[in-house]
């Protein structure tokens, strides 16, 4: 009996250091949680790379659709070519990431730091830009049909022509923003938006909604801009020539 006790005692002991160390394999050398399996595995589809750390990488021509990168930093990466189709990419870090010609059809990229990020040739139909900080992003002839930047900072943002129809730029700051050559076909929201030296010349915003006089009085038009009915263009436009610089 005393022999028989002895081993189930025994037993208990393994299965209680077996279980101390998968808690242990689950922290990390400071005490943080270890990296999860995923964020070492390739792309794909439907992937959990949530708060990976996949900065100044080579991933272009990517298949990311619908996979999970909210808060992931891809921050120096280029993502070019690459398909993100309805991904969640809220709070992730694009800083100075290209993400040139990809597919972003329905992503979520609510909340996303992209400052001096290449979007230009992007598709990104019905997706969601709601407060990014987005300064000097470039969208150069991107299709941006029904996406929404409400609360968004697009400061000195290149939206060079872009495809704007549908497009919510509420309460959003574009200041400095360009939209030469812009393309719209439909209505476009600018209410409550910040459109100090912003270039609209050329643009025909006859179909823009939100607009007010005090928005465009301090905006950057010409002889060709057209403006929605109520509005008239100022004597003068205030629109000193943009200083390029790094």
């Amino acid at each position: 009996m005393r022999k028989l006790a002895g081993m189930v005692s025994a037993l208990r002991s393994h299965h209680l250091l077996a279980a101390v160390a998968a808690v242990i394999g689950t922290i990390s050398t400071s005490g943080q949680p270890a990296m999860a399996a995923s964020c070492r595995a390739d792309a794909s589809a439907g992937i959990d790379w949530s708060e990976c750390n996949k900065r100044l990488l080579m991933l272009g021509g990517s298949v990311l659709d619908g996979a999970d990168l909210h808060g992931t930093d891809f921050t120096y990466t280029d993502l070019r070519g690459s398909s993100f189709n309805k991904a969640n990419l809220e709070k992730a870090k694009l800083i100075r990431t290209s993400l040139a010609s990809s597919q972003l059809e329905g992503a979520n990229l609510i909340k996303i730091e992209a400052y001096r990020s290449d979007f230009s040739d992007a598709n990104a139909e019905n997706a969601k830009f709601n407060s990014a900080e987005m300064q000097r992003a470039n969208f150069e002839n991107a299709k941006l049909v029904n996406a929404d930047f409400s609360k968004a900072e697009l400061g000195r943002a290149d939206f060079n022509g872009a495809v704007l129809t549908g497009t919510k730029f509420t309460k959003a700051n574009l200041s400095r923003a360009s939209f030469t050559g812009a393309k719209f076909t439909g209505p476009i929201d600018f209410s409550d938006s910040f459109l100090l030296l912003a270039r609209i010349e050329g643009l025909d915003l006859s179909a823009a909604t939100g607009l007010g006089q005090k928005q465009i009085d301090i905006a950057c038009g010409d002889d060709k801009t057209k403006l929605p009915q109520g509005l008239t263009k100022p004597a003068t436009w205030p629109c000193p020539a943009d200083p390029e610089d790094d």
